[in-house]
């Protein structure tokens, strides 16, 4: 057990989160005055000062110490919550890396989203080489992946944020052939299919409502995403009434992108609907091209299956593939990876995902892994030399990194990575994970998120994830939305 004891312990989240990075997922608790701790327990204390125009944190852990002081930052109160929060973190973080002579490859920081530190550097007025140092000196972030950010914002330029007045849109359907055991997203086996009739005429209502509400906030489509689950899954006619519901309310998207995933799920009737609808952009996602790995994560598809699906949309005409492939998934090594890899390069997708397993507490794999025991995980230097070598021989190969996010409790502390050819970029994927666009999302556990005054603000309408409770609340939902994005309460 590790306890803290702080004179901030209003960021006893964030303060864990570091720990984390170094202790894995260890309990974590504030220590109470006077409190008697077990002499396996570790106890890390800390003392904050606000003198002679300066911040001081220092904090200790048996034997060692750490001192960060810095000027005081001056600011709104938002801006000062932030900065004091990153400095107690770093503060804590360079204890830690004492303690334990780790390096990280993100060094101290804990955030889903890297680039954006990078981004307000350059805002600030740093010249892209400054900002990639900035990242290295101010937050410890190793040099290749300060770089790699470097990149990405190269990558961004032009294409980051959308036009005033514009909005992209998220559509869930959360229905899956099987259910993946690293699954925690809001989806469910489709089984006898009963529930898709009901689910989709509640969102072919949400739709109806919230093409209204655009039209009141003097709004208009960017880009639309259409996922999951997997879209695929629901009957053809189905999906397609949801996408031509979906294009009449919202016209003028410049990109449509359906996840068609999981190759057990695509066929011609579907494929041809898809092109016929004006998308142009879709997902057939291999995950790995070992057979035994799918069986073993709960995929009813072989690799020769994902080939045969990518071979049929080329046919069709589809000239924006993308793929997610996973590294450090149960059971798997290097070579494994280096094979998927291999594959994918041969295939020649449009865009490439590189995804670092992420075992959430909510998934079957947590389960299985954590407690039963039945599977094992590669080591976190492993985990890295796969992601290594993705970045390497993609962008050997022509692809470049265009986004990227990080999660909790991700295999060796890494991030994933979106690749993608030149003029292939996914406007959907940046503005989203950058949170430079507001997003509009439907269905069960799509969470809406509104940008004002120029993203420093952000509110989010998160719908309920239950899909009985979605089909039953659905004007309730929207509701939401109209007092986030209008202020209009009933």
């Amino acid at each position: 057990m590790i306890y803290l004891r702080t004179d901030a312990p209003q960021f006893f989240s964030d303060l864990g989160d570091v720990l984390r990075l170094f202790y894995g997922d260890v309990q974590i608790a504030l220590a109470e005055p006077g409190q008697a701790l077990a002499p396996e327990d570790r106890l890390f204390e800390h003392r904050f000062t606000d003198a002679d125009g300066k911040w001081t944190d220092l904090w200790r852990c048996e034997s060692q110490s750490a001192e960060l002081s810095q000027p005081a930052f001056a600011g709104t109160p938002v801006e000062v919550k932030r900065a004091r929060k990153r400095q107690v973190k770093l503060a804590l973080y360079n204890l830690v890396k004492r303690l334990t002579g780790m390096t990280l490859p993100w060094g101290s920081l804990t955030g889903i989203r890297p680039t954006r530190l990078l981004q307000e550097a350059l805002e600030a007025g740093m010249t892209p080489e400054q900002a990639v140092r900035h990242m290295t000196e101010a937050f410890d972030v190793a040099p290749d992946r300060a770089v790699l950010l470097g990149d990405i914002a190269e990558m961004q330029r032009g294409i980051r944020e959308a036009a005033p007045g514009q909005f992209d849109l998220y559509i869930g359907i959360p229905f899956c052939r099987t259910r993946c055991s690293y699954c925690s997203f809001s989806s469910g086996e489709i089984g006898d299919g009963r529930q898709v009739e009901p689910y989709v005429a509640a969102l072919l209502r949400e739709i109806a409502l919230c093409r209204d509400l655009m039209a009141e906030a003097g709004m208009t489509l960017r880009a639309g995403y259409v996922g999951g689950g997997t879209p695929t899954a629901i009957p053809c006619a189905d999906l397609e009434r949801i996408l031509a519901a979906a294009q009449e309310a919202f016209p003028g998207a410049v990109e449509w992108t359906v996840e068609a995933g999981r190759p057990d799920t695509i066929d011609e009737e579907k494929l041809r609907m898809l092109r016929d609808r004006g998308v142009g952009r879709i997902s057939v996602n291999p995950q790995t091209f070992s057979d035994e790995t799918l069986r073993r994560i709960g995929r009813a598809h072989t690799g020769a299956d994902t080939i045969a699906a990518y071979a049929l949309a080329r046919s069709l005409g589809f000239d924006d593939i993308n793929m997610d492939i996973i590294a450090a998934l149960p059971g798997e090594g290097v070579a494994d990876f280096a094979h998927t890899l291999e594959v994918v390069r041969a295939l020649a997708p449009d865009s490439v995902t590189v995804h670092s397993l992420a075992i959430k507490r909510s998934s079957r794999l947590h389960e299985q892994l954590t407690v039963a025991g039945g599977h094992t995980q590669v080591t976190r230097d492993d985990a890295a030399q796969m992601i290594a070598m993705a970045r390497e021989q993609l962008m050997a190969d022509g692809w470049r990194p265009y986004y990227l996010y990080r999660q909790k409790y991700m295999a060796g502390n890494l991030e994933n990575v979106g690749y993608a050819r030149p003029g292939k970029a996914c406007l959907y994927n940046i503005g989203n994970m950058e949170e430079t666009v507001s997003v509009l999302a439907l269905g069960a556990g799509a969470i809406t998120k509104w940008l004002f005054d120029r993203a420093l603000r952000i509110e989010r309408a998160p719908n309920v994830r239950n899909i009985e409770e979605y089909i039953r609340r659905v004007d309730e939902m929207v509701q939401r939305k109209r007092e986030v994005i209008l202020g209009i309460r009933d």
